[in-house]
């Protein structure tokens, strides 16, 4: 078996060498709660090439002989081909230069990590194969650069900006559904013409809700002080800006103090995909103040976009583990719906709802799931009357970045195709995600559903707001 051939830690006898008798064999797999080791990305050794391929062959050999994560993404069926190809029809037979194939494939999404993978820490064999992948990715990224396209598709700091200026969004949003500027996209930048890309508003999240503000005196209830800032993220603030609207009226309709986060930048996910650690450092440095001071002030924080609130409860605390500031905004940082759901237990969530809304299939997305805090815009929704939640827990591969990819497009529309089987099976009155660039990838390849929903947007509909 590959398991028994993955290299050991140091100390531990190998299988072979053992007596029958000996009780102390390594144990196939865990059932305990998985564990995390902060990244050690400022070390020599996690820069070491040498070392590097060590590890990804020690992992890759584990995954071989396991291969339960083979449905999650398009990483693992890439790894699996290649040992099935090679000479030897294992891991030492595939060239150390194809692991970058493995890499390529790889957007943290961190589901094989927290419901697959039977070897994560505390086991001893130490499989962390997102952060290890992550590791590849930074390599690549310091030795090698990454390309135009690339860089503009993570800049969601200036790209954003630019793009809705008055009038300006209206031109960028024309040309993004003309189909001989798609074309062109697609030879010059490598953006697949048959992907969705996002509208523009000039209108943002933070201009709608500009004057919104309302006088509540907060009411801390268990954990919850009551007294939220929303951190607007760059997605929300400029191309689904009626969230904010949204989370603002449910909000204040639920006693909750609201302001919006006084300034931000972009949390640093996509560059994080990239591998490119000095600008989430950047990102984390422009972050990290603004929102300590808030939480100095009495404020919980959140965020309309899943991936934004993963990076401060997971990813950032992972990098920077010993910043007390960052541990400080790690604790105040809440889902949405994860916020309303603990006011909920303590008596503080309304249940007076105006309207039904029937049938809801919803996706729910990777970067929520694997925050460990259950389903809990589901449970919100189905307090309503005559309306049923039916949740569904695939990734929609789309990842922010590679759905839109030309090289990666055709595996995000395959990953997605269970989701978007089974929401047109159901024909629901509506379709929701967390996340607003998964529903909208969904819906693209969907024959049922016309438009996309947030399960925020549903819950202030049901309350009549």
């Amino acid at each position: 078996m590959a398991l028994l051939c993955s290299p050991l830690p140091e100390g531990q006898v190998p299988v072979e060498d053992r007596k029958v008798s000996d009780s102390a064999i390594t144990k196939e797999g865990s059932l305990e709660a998985p564990t995390r080791h902060p990244v050690d990305w400022q070390s020599e050794k996690f820069w070491n090439k040498d070392d590097l391929n060590q590890e990804l062959e020690r992992v890759f050999d584990i995954c071989h002989g396991c291969r339960r994560c083979v449905s999650l993404c398009n990483a693992f069926p890439t790894l699996f081909d290649l040992v099935d190809e090679s000479s030897t029809m294992e891991v030492d037979g595939v060239d150390k230069n194809d692991y970058q194939k493995v890499v390529d494939e790889c957007y943290l999404c961190d589901m094989c990590y927290l419901s697959k993978c039977p070897y994560v820490p505390p086991h001893e064999w130490n499989v962390d194969f997102p952060h290890l992948l992550l590791r590849a990715k930074a390599v690549k990224f310091k030795e090698q650069g990454t390309s135009f396209r690339n860089k503009m598709l993570s800049d969601t700091n200036k790209v954003p900006k630019l793009a809705s200026i008055p009038l300006v969004d209206v031109t960028v949003n024309a040309l993004n559904q003309n189909s001989t500027f798609r074309n062109i996209l697609e030879k010059q930048l490598g953006v697949d013409k048959k992907a969705p890309v996002p509208k523009y508003h000039s209108k943002t999240l933070r201009k709608r809700v500009a004057g919104m503000d309302r006088e509540i005196t907060p009411k801390p209830l268990g954990k919850t002080t009551g007294k939220v800032a929303l951190y607007a993220t760059c997605y929300g603030n400029y191309n689904s800006p009626h969230l904010g609207e949204d989370i603002y009226k449910v909000y204040q309709h639920n006693d909750i103090n609201i302001r919006m986060v006084p300034k931000e930048s972009c949390c640093g996910m996509p560059k994080l995909e990239l591998g490119d650690l000095e600008s989430v450092k950047q990102a984390k440095e422009a972050n990290i103040p603004v929102l300590a001071k808030l939480v100095d002030e009495g404020y919980d924080l959140i965020a309309p976009v899943p991936s934004c609130v993963l990076m401060y409860k997971q990813e950032i605390p992972l990098l920077f583990p010993n910043d007390p500031d960052v541990k400080k905004v790690q604790a105040a940082f809440y889902d949405p719906f994860e916020y309303l759901f603990l006011r909920h237990k303590e008596g503080g969530f309304k249940t007076e709802f105006k309207n039904e809304l029937g049938d809801i299939s919803y996706h729910v997305a990777c970067h929520l799931r694997v925050q460990n805090i259950g389903i809990k815009a589901r449970d919100i929704l189905n307090m309503i009357p005559n309306t049923q939640v039916h949740a569904e827990q695939r990734c929609s591969g789309h990842d922010g970045t590679y759905a839109v990819k030309v090289e990666s497009h055709a595996a995000a529309v395959k990953i997605a195709r269970p989701v978007v089987k089974k929401v047109d099976q159901r024909k629901p009155n509506h379709f929701v995600s967390d996340c607003p660039m998964a529903a909208s990838h969904i819906v693209e390849l969907s024959k049922t559903v016309d438009k996309p929903d947030h399960p925020i947007t549903l819950l202030r509909m049901a309350y009549g707001l």
